[in-house]
């Protein structure tokens, strides 16, 4: 393969370099066909790679493919805001309020905040969310390893998706997301049952007191579990759900989620969300620092 692309490695929902979700963005990539963006995203071997597929923009957006090292997906929340930090950056190179993404999904904006004149925090404005099937206390927690007393049953675990869903399931203390160790034959039972490929568990009590949630997201792929350090598009759907149940009391949403302690990448998304008609109106903000700089030949 001799294609001769630039690539960047970003970290995404991140406070500082070396702490997030990294992900790698490759530029230029509208001559790859999608196995070779298959077998690039693979030994690039992050949890998904974004292609740009041209510099130049299409229908008011920029289209962007994203992968992971073994499928394509329709949208995902790091390589979202990742890429339009790279775009902004490299390729418009121009402060501006609010960029386009064409996704897989449909149409995802991405709106800039800047400090002294560099990107800040950045903000995708998701699809409107979903809700589906919620799943049963018991199973959900033989799931996690954990008991049923850990569970939050004040409020449901309920599948939400905003282009990809994801099983929301409260649980009642740090210590039960922490001790939380997936079961894999008994977590995919539960996620076949009710329609969702991943779970993302969560509670109110957090290691730094500014931050209003601790969450974590484990999924299994080819019977192996794995965990995310950030996520965007769970995170969305964290806060489709925390609207939807009134779980802060109200339907408006602003709360800081911190993520990825346990494997040592901290990470801090944003959430915001408010009712719109029959729906809920979703954003998900966060930072996105430049770790390196590359060619891919």
């Amino acid at each position: 393969m001799n294609h001769n692309l630039t690539f960047y490695i970003v970290d995404v929902f991140a406070e500082s370099k070396y702490a997030g979700n990294p992900l790698a963005v490759v530029r230029g990539a509208a001559g790859l066909s999608t196995e070779q963006m298959q077998r690039i995203a693979l030994e690039m071997n992050y949890s998904e790679t974004t292609f740009i597929l041209s510099d130049e923009e299409r229908e008011g957006g920029y289209d962007v493919r994203i992968f992971t090292t073994s499928d394509e997906l329709p949208f995902a929340g790091h390589p979202t805001l990742g890429t339009a930090y790279i775009l902004q950056r490299e390729i418009v190179q121009t402060a501006f309020e609010q960029i386009v993404l064409n996704l897989k999904v449909g149409p995802i904006p991405v709106t800039f905040t800047y400090q002294d004149g560099q990107p800040d925090v950045l903000w995708m404005h998701t699809q409107p969310p979903t809700f589906g099937a919620v799943a049963e206390t018991a199973a959900v927690a033989a799931a996690l390893g954990i008991t049923v007393e850990e569970v939050d049953t004040r409020f449901p675990a309920q599948v939400v998706s905003i282009g990809v869903p994801f099983l929301i399931v409260p649980l009642r203390t740090l210590e039960a997301v922490k001790r939380a160790r997936v079961q894999v034959e008994q977590y995919l039972a539960v996620g076949q049952q009710v329609g969702a490929r991943w779970m993302l568990f969560f509670c109110s009590q957090t290691y730094a007191p500014e931050n209003q949630l601790n969450a974590r997201m484990i999924a299994v792929d080819n019977g192996i579990p794995w965990e995310d350090p950030a996520t965007g598009s769970a995170n969305g759907c964290l806060a489709a759900y925390l609207a939807y149940q009134r779980y802060f009391g109200s339907e408006q949403v602003e709360a800081r989620v911190e993520q990825g302690y346990e494997i040592k990448r901290p990470s801090l998304l944003r959430l915001r969300a408010w009712p719109e008609g029959e729906t809920f109106s979703i954003s998900v903000g966060g930072r996105v620092f430049m770790v390196a700089e590359g060619r891919l030949v």
